[in-house]
């Protein structure tokens, strides 16, 4: 039965032992790692992170337990100034254990080694940080919490077009220079398409439509019986005097007719005489 008695004896006495322990501690403050049997390291975690608590405290008393233990003055200055900043923010574990995966020669025995966490020589701590942390498998979502989720958007996206459709059209703004003489050729190549394409029986609709509504317009128009006398008065004379200017133009079309065709009976005979002279 092994009562109070914990932890590995490594097969020495307990002065060998507590020498050791005191010069592995020592070492690790020192350069930051050691390399040993996987057993020395793990019984050397307690003493060194036992020593790191005594540095965070950084009181007299502290020191001078600490100092009991460590054997030089440089593990010393270590200890309680870097060493006391660097793990201010973290409660325990402050080294790190890495398997050798090769065995001593003489008694093959593992080797490992004992390395402090942030230390120069500590090269996994920064493939972490530059690697990051990885991302956490999203939770499957049940489907009911899918159900609500996609009626809660179909009603937003309801309202959000009852929304538009209420919202008043704004106008489009100006068209700006190439644009615009785009646009107007665009649009008189369309008016000459639609002018074509218009059949004559529309044309000949339109006419009389446009007669009528002048007609119309007279027609309400209320005009006093003094300004129609007048207006039927000035329409007679003017009637009166265009009767002679036709006829006189009349005769003189007809003159100008007879002369044309004497003019081309000469012509005609002209052309003929030379011929006959030629004969002869």
């Amino acid at each position: 039965m092994r009562h109070l008695k914990a932890g590995n004896r490594l097969g020495v006495t307990t002065a060998h032992r507590r020498a050791m322990m005191r010069n592995m501690v020592t070492s690790i403050l020192e350069y930051g790692q050691i390399t040993c049997t996987l057993a020395r390291a793990k019984e050397v975690r307690k003493p060194l992170e036992k020593m790191i608590g005594w540095g965070k405290q950084g009181s007299l008393h502290a020191r001078r337990q600490a100092l009991s233990f460590v054997k030089s003055k440089e593990a010393m200055t270590q200890l309680f100034e870097e060493l006391a900043e660097r793990y201010k923010d973290r409660q325990g574990g402050y080294c790190r254990i890495i398997k050798l995966g090769k065995n001593r020669l003489g008694d093959n025995s593992e080797m490992a080694i004992v390395q402090l966490l942030g230390s120069e020589t500590d090269r996994l701590s920064e493939l972490k940080s530059k690697s990051g942390k990885k991302k956490k498998d999203k939770k499957k979502e049940s489907p009911v919490l899918k159900e609500v989720s996609e009626e809660i958007r179909a009603e937003k996206s309801s309202s959000e077009k009852n929304d538009e459709s209420v919202k008043p059209i704004e106008p489009e703004p100006p068209l700006v220079g190439v644009e615009e003489v785009e646009t107007k050729k665009e649009i008189s190549q369309v008016e000459n398409e639609t002018s074509k394409e218009e059949s004559p029986v529309e044309s000949d609709q339109i006419e009389p439509v446009a007669k009528q509504k002048p007609e119309e317009n007279i027609q309400t128009e209320t005009v006093p019986e003094e300004q129609l006398e007048a207006t039927e008065t000035d329409s007679a004379e003017d009637e009166a005097k265009t009767e002679p200017e036709k006829e006189e133009v009349q005769a003189d079309s007809e003159a100008v007719q007879e002369e044309t065709e004497i003019t081309s009976e000469k012509v005609i005979t002209e052309e003929k005489d030379p011929e006959t002279k030629t004969k002869d």
